[in-house]
């Protein structure tokens, strides 16, 4: 296997754009929940989300790529956006490089449709004895249902779209496993290049679930806050008074490249990957093992592609999501691998500024151990202020704290059963 490693970081968050607003922001504790202002959510039983406000992603993008814009729903836009930031932040000038050689991995999940006026259209259409296509367009002849209106709504159009705007021509995939997705599109970016398969791979997530039938449908599965106290303090990983998650949206993508070609460039290295571990609970579609045991495997299996031992960790990015069920496997999943060392390791949940944006969650939290890792610091998790007794390990709790681990992980539990883990090491 080649080494790789991590040379640019775009990031698209509710609490900042771009790498050092973003980070600037979770080193300080800041976060980027508030009042849902995407639609109308006043007599919606959830009003509150990590929504990004205000971004166009057209000035960072070329020419041809800025057309496209308006065929895209709103995860390909962050997903454009952040690999915009990741390629300029790298300093690679990808007009240069061999297109077959590089390539686009990007992990995603349910795009919401938005029916608007088509919806009544259609069911009216749908009470006629015989179904009229032609009683579907507006009054002024023209359909809500254009030829390129699906492309907004397939999954895979995130990758697609950068691979087009960047002529990416070599591997290109999409991963749709949930709350895991950008973890494990970081990760098979890492083994594609480890293979051989490409020198270059843009990899990491993008997603955005805020409408109100996605809301209801979060709400119905039992998973969102509900408490009534202000909307920065309802994301509350690892506390007594969680409730559930605060859903978000954004993207993070990690230029990553194999180490010899970087170095000979002189490219500014963030981390290197070192491995990426993967498995499944096989316990329940909603809740995870509450024993660990299928996060512990992801977990140790990362450790062993990546030649480390447990003691060797330093600093966790916890996939913390704010909710009774998950934190407390994640402490037990942790307990099960570091044995005695797990209360010397430092964990922080960045959700706690951010909220869980799904599919993006594991590429932005890959995103902050390479910088975790960099500068030297473990951002905090905010908002815990009841330490938990089933949650009792060092979560660096409300403010962040020097680090110099040498070895960092990062952990991602999802939906269905799904894990993932990647390691990283300092440059």
């Amino acid at each position: 296997m080649r080494r790789v490693v991590v040379t640019g970081i775009g990031v698209v968050a509710p609490n900042g754009i771009g790498r050092k607003p973003f980070w600037d922001a979770c080193v300080r504790g800041a976060s980027g929940i508030g009042p849902i202002r995407s639609f109308n959510a006043t007599s919606h039983p959830v009003r509150v989300a990590g929504e990004v406000h205000e971004f166009d992603p057209s000035p960072l993008l070329p020419p041809d790529a800025r057309k496209q814009l308006k065929v895209m729903g709103r995860a390909a836009k962050f997903g454009l956006g952040a690999s915009a930031l990741a390629v300029q932040d790298s300093g690679i000038d990808l007009t240069r490089e061999d297109p077959e050689r590089v390539g686009v991995v990007m992990g995603t999940g349910v795009v919401p449709v938005d029916l608007g006026e088509l919806a009544p259209m259609l069911a009216r259409a749908c009470e006629q004895d015989e179904f009229d296509p032609t009683r579907l367009p507006t009054a002024d002849g023209h359909s809500p249902l254009g030829p390129l209106w699906l492309l907004k709504h397939l999954p895979n159009m995130v990758a697609a779209h950068v691979s087009m705007a960047f002529n990416c021509q070599g591997p290109n995939n999409t991963i749709v496993t949930a709350c895991v997705a950008g973890t494990q599109a970081v990760g098979e970016g890492f083994r594609m290049i480890g293979r051989g398969e490409a020198d270059v791979m843009l990899a990491g997530g993008a997603d955005s679930r805020i409408d109100p039938l996605m809301l209801l449908a979060y709400t119905a599965l039992g998973t969102l806050s509900r408490a009534d106290r202000p909307a920065n303090e309802l994301s509350r990983p690892f506390d007594r008074l969680r409730d559930g998650f605060v859903i978000s949206e954004g993207a993070a993508v990690l230029v990553l490249e194999e180490y010899e070609r970087a170095k000979a460039r002189g490219a500014d290295i963030y981390a290197e990957v070192r491995g990426f571990g993967s498995s499944f609970d096989a316990y329940s579609v909603t809740k995870p093992d509450p024993e660990g045991r299928g996060g512990a495997r992801a977990i140790k299996l990362a450790l062993t592609e990546a030649g480390v031992n447990a003691t060797d960790i330093g600093y966790i990015n916890a996939h913390g999501t704010s909710t009774r069920l998950n934190d407390q496997m994640e402490t037990a999943a942790v307990k099960r691998v570091f044995g005695d060392h797990a209360r010397r390791v430092k964990l922080s949940s960045i959700k706690s500024m951010i909220g869980h944006s799904i599919g993006a969650a594991g590429a932005i939290e890959a995103a902050a151990l390479a910088m975790s890792l960099k500068g030297h610091v473990y951002p905090p998790t905010i908002n815990l202020t009841h330490p938990d007794p089933t949650c009792d390990l060092d979560y660096v709790p409300n403010a962040a704290q020097d680090g110099r681990a040498a070895v960092g992980l990062s952990t991602s539990f999802g939906f269905g059963g799904q894990n993932g883990a990647l390691v990283m090491q300092a440059a």
